[in-house]
C-alpha cells in the first residue's frame, strides 16, 4: 500500500477499532497527530504502524489520562537503542559502589526488553510499566539488595553498612523520613508482612515482553535486606 496515502478520521476509525471521539481525544492531546490537513482543514493521517495501534489500544483499555498517553506515546515510540540505554543506565545506578557478580550483571544486560514491530496491546503494557518502574528511584535502592546478595556480602559484615545505608535513604526520601533507629525498625517490621513486589514485577515484565517463563521469587534478597536491618539496627555516624 501506498506510505503516502492520507486517510480521514474516519478511515482511521475503521482501520483500528477505536471511536472518531477517541482518536480525535488523543490527536487533540498530542498522542496522535495527524500527518497532513486537507485543504478543507480536515485531519489527515498516514498509515498506522502496528506499533501506534497497540499504543492506542492499551491507553484505550487504562482509560489513561493525557499526562500518561504523553508518556505512554514516548516510551512506545523509544527506538531499540533506546529502550536498551534506558536499562543500562538503571543496571549502572543501581549496581553503581558494589562489587557485584559480574555474571549477574552480565546477564542484566543480555536480559533487553525486545518489543517487536507487531507488540501486542500486552506487551505495550509490560513495556511501558517497565519503562516505569526503572525509572523510580526507591525500586532502584531495592535492586541494590539483589546485588549485595549476588556479591556474596554477608548482611552482617561491615561491607553491607553502606549497601543497608543507601537503601534505608532512599526508602526514607521516598517516604519522607530519615535514616534512624526507629525507622529501621519500621522497614524490618513492614518487611516481616511482606516484601517489595516490584523486584519480582521487573521480571515479570520482562518476561511478558519477550515470552519468557516466569521468573523465580525474589525472597533471598528480601532475606538479606531484613539480616542486614538486623544486624545494623543504628545509622553509621556522619
Amino acid at each position: 500500500m501506498d506510505g503516502d496515502t492520507r486517510y480521514a478520521i474516519g478511515d482511521l476509525a475503521r482501520r483500528t477499532g477505536l471511536p472518531v471521539r477517541t482518536i480525535r481525544y488523543y490527536s487533540d492531546h498530542g498522542v496522535l497527530p495527524p500527518a497532513s490537513r486537507s485543504p478543507a482543514g480536515h485531519r489527515r493521517y498516514d498509515l498506522i504502524l502496528r506499533l501506534r495501534r497497540a499504543v492506542l489500544r492499551a491507553v484505550a483499555r487504562r482509560g489513561s489520562g493525557p499526562e500518561e498517553m504523553t508518556f505512554m506515546h514516548k516510551a512506545a515510540k523509544l527506538s531499540e537503542a533506546e529502550r536498551h540505554r534506558l536499562i543500562h543506565e538503571f543496571i549502572d545506578d543501581t549496581f553503581g559502589g558494589v562489587d557485584a557478580n559480574p555474571e549477574l550483571v552480565a546477564l542484566l544486560r543480555a536480559a533487553m526488553p525486545e518489543l517487536p514491530g507487531d507488540p501486542t496491546p500486552e506487551q505495550v503494557d509490560a513495556w511501558i510499566e517497565l519503562a516505569e518502574l526503572v525509572q523510580d528511584q526507591d525500586f532502584r535502592a531495592s535492586v541494590r539488595v539483589e546485588a549485595a546478595l549476588a556479591a556474596g556480602i554477608d548482611p552482617a559484615s561491615p561491607q553491607a553498612r553502606p549497601v543497608l545505608a543507601d537503601l534505608v535513604g532512599r526508602y526514607g526520601d521516598a517516604f519522607g523520613q530519615t535514616d534512624s533507629r526507629e525507622y529501621r525498625q519500621a522497614l524490618a517490621q513492614r518487611l516481616e508482612v511482606g516484601g517489595d513486589p516490584r523486584a519480582e514485577r521487573y521480571w515479570q515484565l520482562l518476561a511478558a515482553i519477550n515470552g519468557w517463563p516466569v521468573p523465580p521469587s525474589p525472597a533471598p534478597a528480601i532475606g538479606w535486606f531484613r539480616q542486614a536491618l538486623a544486624h545494623h539496627p543504628e545509622p553509621s555516624a556522619p
